[in-house]
């Protein structure tokens, strides 16, 4: 470390290390700001920017009214079992075989809306611009902690009249409930990629400044090839690990 190097960086490096090594285990409070003065020598402003460094990297998160503390970090997998027909049928697709893959309670808020096809969903889709889509909004949570935002878009052709179009879709969700109507899935494409969020998914997500998102587009496709689904997700990227495993032939 250089010995020009500024004494706010030199005391959240010290900080990260602590936390990296387990010593400031997740969930620890800092020391105050006074403490950390008088334990390391620097200025109260010093050790300020410190922890205010350590806040933008997502390391601590200050709680209002009761300190800073170090932030509990979650690396979720996803089930790769996650959208089999399998899976449906026991109810755990999806994002109820997440929450059995890594432990954790899942709770999901759902809202549900009729719009317009844009130009984009409506080539993805397959449908007109302007035809009506079915949008399902969900806010999922483990354990009380928001980690993913998803969009579903659905003809609205194909939900019209199912439980697809109520809040809680039933046993094996959306997917099942297509297929009792025909639509017998085929496969599913998905493109994942990374960005920092916009305001309003880093409020829905409890980000703190600094926590990218992935985002990852999956399309849901018939047997015979027409697309029944669209859902953008954006996940947390301090929190989700995406894992795949692919054969060699």
């Amino acid at each position: 470390m250089s010995s020009s190097e500024l004494p706010s960086r030199r005391l959240a490096a010290a900080l990260r290390d602590s936390i990296n090594s387990g010593a400031l285990a997740q969930g620890m409070k800092l020391p105050s700001e006074r403490s950390l003065s008088d334990e390391h020598g620097v200025a109260r402003n010093t050790a300020r920017e410190a922890v205010r460094l350590l806040t933008e990297e997502g390391l601590v998160v200050a709680i209002h009214g009761k300190g800073v503390f170090v932030r509990e970090k979650y690396r979720l997998a996803r089930s790769p079992e996650r959208l089999t027909r399998a899976a449906r049928a026991a109810e755990k697709g999806a994002f109820l075989g997440d929450a059995e893959t890594n432990q954790f309670t899942p709770t999901v808020e759902v809202e549900v809306r009729v719009e317009e096809a844009d130009a984009e969903t409506a080539v993805i889709l397959g449908i007109d611009e302007g035809n009506e889509v079915l949008v399902r909004e969900r806010v999922m949570s483990a354990d009380g902690h928001p980690i993913q935002l998803a969009t579903s878009r659905l003809p609205r052709t194909l939900t019209e009249g199912t439980a697809i179009e109520q809040a809680d879709t039933g046993p094996g969700g959306s997917y099942a409930r297509l297929e009792e109507a025909g639509h017998v899935l085929g496969h599913f494409s998905e493109t994942v990629g990374a960005r920092m969020p916009t305001p309003e998914e880093a409020s829905l997500l409890q980000l703190t400044a600094g926590t990218p998102i992935i985002v990852v587009r999956r399309v849901a496709f018939d047997r015979e090839g027409v697309v029944v689904e669209v859902n953008d997700m954006r996940l947390s990227g301090d929190r989700y690990e995406l894992a795949y495993e692919f054969p060699a032939d």
